[in-house]
C-alpha cells in the first residue's frame, strides 16, 4: 500500500500525519508552501478541487477531510486502537472529530483570516472578537470533557491528535488560554509522546526549507 500525505506547516494536516505515525503507517509526505500558492496549482487542484490540506493518497485515490481520513486509518491499522472498539462509543469518537473540525476549527479560520468571512473596512476586531468568544465556549466544553482524565477517551485516539492540533491553533494567535486548564494540560501531554515530537521536528524543517526557498 502507498500512502502520500499532502501536508502544510501549522494546518490540520498535522493530524492525520500524527496519527499514521501512531499506527506505524509507512508514509511520504509532500509539504505544501501555502505561501507561494503551490495548494492552488492545477496538478494539487486536480486531487483537492477545495484546495486545503490534509489530503491523504491511498494507492493513488485522494482522500480529503480530516474526519473520513482518521475513520480510515483506524479501520485500515486496527492495531492503533485509534478509535474506540465499543461501537456506541466509536460514534461519540467519530462526533468528537466532526466537532473538531466543523465545530471548532471555523473560528480559528475567522481568528486567522477575518476578511475571508467579511471584508467591510473595519470589521476585523470585530470577527475576531466573535470568533474568540465561540471559540472559548468550545474550548469549555473540552475542559470539562477533560477533567479528572488524560484522554478523551479510556486510551488515546485520533480524538485526541485533532483536539491538540485545535488548542495549538490557538496558542499561536496570542489568546489567553490559562483558564483552560485540563485543555493545556491535555496539550502539554500530548508534546511527549513521540508521534508528536516528530510531527514538531518535522515541521521545524519544512519551516525552514521554505523560509531558505523564499
Amino acid at each position: 500500500m502507498e500512502l502520500i500525505l499532502y501536508y502544510a506547516p501549522n494546518a490540520c494536516s498535522l493530524v492525520p500525519y500524527v496519527t499514521l505515525t501512531e499506527a506505524n503507517a509507512p508514509f511520504e509526505v509532500r509539504p505544501l508552501n501555502f505561501g507561494k500558492l503551490q495548494h492552488m496549482a492545477p496538478e494539487y487542484l486536480r486531487l483537492n478541487p477545495k484546495h486545503k490540506v490534509p489530503v491523504l493518497v491511498i494507492d493513488g485515490a485522494p482522500l480529503t477531510e480530516n474526519v473520513a481520513i482518521q475513520i480510515w486509518i483506524a479501520r485500515h491499522f486496527p492495531a492503533a486502537k485509534l478509535l474506540p472498539t465499543d461501537p456506541m462509543q466509536e460514534l461519540h469518537a467519530i462526533s468528537l472529530l466532526a466537532w473538531c473540525a466543523s465545530g471548532i476549527h471555523p473560528f480559528l479560520s475567522r481568528i486567522n483570516s477575518p476578511p475571508r468571512v467579511c471584508d467591510l473596512p473595519g470589521a476585523e476586531e470585530s470577527v475576531r472578537r466573535l470568533a474568540q468568544q465561540q471559540l472559548f465556549e468550545n474550548y469549555q466544553i473540552a475542559d470539562g470533557r477533560l477533567a479528572d482524565r488524560e484522554w478523551f477517551f479510556d486510551h488515546f485516539t485520533a480524538v485526541d491528535a485533532h483536539f491538540f492540533w485545535c488548542f495549538r491553533r490557538g496558542t499561536q494567535f496570542n489568546l489567553d488560554l490559562s483558564q483552560f486548564k485540563n485543555c493545556t494540560t491535555h496539550f502539554e501531554r500530548m508534546k511527549q509522546r513521540p508521534s508528536v515530537q516528530k510531527l514538531l521536528s518535522y515541521e521545524q524543517q519544512v519551516q525552514t526549507a521554505f523560509a531558505q526557498a523564499a
